[in-house]
């Protein structure tokens, strides 16, 4: 993944594969294992960084639908994927491949990415 900037309690990466155009994960800035450990707060400001998130890629990249998923069968911290998913384009009416390996970019195609994403925020 790479590091794109800090949010309210977590942190925004782009996810290296991009299959899926604009794909991201949102990490809670502490090391939690599940959502439900959070306090009130914390927990409502995590998924606020989510939602910004999930607004920006679909200003910046116009999406069909977003998925978010919560997998962290082996990794203790709290994490969720955000895969835009486009009409025609890999997995869609389904669920995302969690790393299908197939479209990795160059550096400048990175921060093109990163680009849009901040510019969205």
């Amino acid at each position: 993944m790479i590091e794109v900037c800090d949010l309210s309690v977590s942190t925004l990466f782009v996810f290296k594969e991009q299959s899926y155009p604009g794909r991201c994960v949102v990490a809670y800035k502490d090391h939690v294992n599940e959502l439900f450990e959070l306090p009130q707060n914390e927990r409502n400001a995590f998924m606020a960084d989510v939602a910004q998130v999930a607004a920006a890629m679909k200003k910046a990249f116009n999406p069909v639908k977003i998925n978010y998923g919560a997998y962290s069968d082996k990794l203790a911290h709290l994490h969720f994927h955000l895969v835009p998913k486009y009409e025609g384009g890999l997995s869609f009416g389904s669920t995302f491949e969690m790393n299908p390996q197939k479209v990795y970019l160059n550096n400048d195609e990175y921060e093109a990415v990163i680009d849009k994403i901040k510019r969205a925020l």
